[in-house]
């Protein structure tokens, strides 16, 4: 399940991590980065370059745009809104 930042934006970094069995610490060494740019890009507060998004990519066995897909599929961004 992809997280959304409070400025919307999405990613699956976290989920892709676990899946692999990486901590936010290996997974920051392997791709030369501290664990808090890993924390802040799993919560959608950092958004990585495209030479870091390619790293991540090959480690977490993934592709940037499955990691990083910011398509919003439910049109409302607040189901529980009342109109």
């Amino acid at each position: 399940m992809a997280r959304r930042s409070a400025e919307g934006r999405t990613n699956s970094v976290r989920t892709a991590r676990r899946a692999v069995e990486l901590t936010q610490a290996d997974l920051a060494e392997r791709v030369g980065v501290s664990r808090q740019t890993i924390v802040a890009v799993e919560a959608g507060d950092y958004a990585p370059s495209v030479y870091l998004a390619l790293e991540l990519a090959r480690h977490l066995e993934s592709t940037v745009e499955a990691l990083f897909d910011d398509t919003d599929t439910d049109p409302d961004p607040d189901p529980g809104r009342t109109t």
